[in-house]
């Protein structure tokens, strides 16, 4: 496997910045996506088991189907890809999101507009920052679930590892079919490992001592 690595590493490292970009602008998109929505279904109870159950069918859903209802509709390449890693990646984060943010004690939210915080003011210095170690959690489930979505969307021709993977599936018996098969899972189970350790950075870095588990 090392002179097949060897012959390839620029496009080997291009891909992984690829597949690293898709999965980092789909999670920050998805995570702007999951906060509102957590926001809307936490400020009108009845919408809580509806979200909860949104976030358990949505799993559901086999990402190859996902893809080939999108192709006819957004065609191939980059955006299929974005679209579905981006739905799976919503929701574990509002799953969290809706948990976290109902989590908060109303008592300290009542206090704080009671010292004349405007409701953005009290989401960003009270609620959010309460609810941000359950987030993050989301967060960081997303970002591991994301990994193997964005590898399966170069079905789409999507950019990333997952296109060495389908090549050496393709070339079953050929002489480098196992070597592009494990260069693109071994690849995206290295990135995974690598965001994960970074989010965990992240969450002692951006984490109230006071409330650090």
């Amino acid at each position: 496997m090392w002179p097949f690595i060897a012959e390839r590493w620029q496009d080997i490292a291009y891909r992984m910045y690829q597949h690293t970009s898709l999965v980092v602008q789909s999670v920050v998109l998805a995570t702007i996506i999951a906060i509102l929505l957590a926001l809307l279904v936490t400020s009108r109870r009845s919408l809580v088991p509806f979200a909860n159950a949104i976030s358990s069918v949505g799993l559901t859903i086999p990402s190859f189907a996902l893809l080939g209802l999108l192709l006819p509709l957004v065609g191939i390449g980059a955006i299929p890809s974005v679209v579905a890693v981006t739905f799976y990646a919503v929701l574990p984060i509002l799953r969290n999101a809706v948990v976290g943010l109902d989590g908060v004690n109303p008592a300290l939210v009542e206090s704080a507009r009671g010292m004349g915080m405007s409701p953005l003011m009290t989401f960003l210095r009270v609620r959010l920052p309460l609810a941000w170690p359950v987030i993050l959690a989301g967060l960081r489930i997303s970002t591991q679930m994301s990994m193997g979505v964005a590898a399966i969307a170069a079905y789409a021709l999507g950019p990333g590892l997952g296109g060495y993977i389908f090549t050496g599936l393709a070339q079953v018996g050929g002489a480098n079919a196992i070597n592009y098969a494990l260069v693109g899972t071994l690849g995206v189970i290295l990135l995974a490992l690598l965001l994960d350790a970074l989010l965990v950075l992240v969450g002692r870095l951006t984490t109230s001592k006071g409330i650090r588990v």
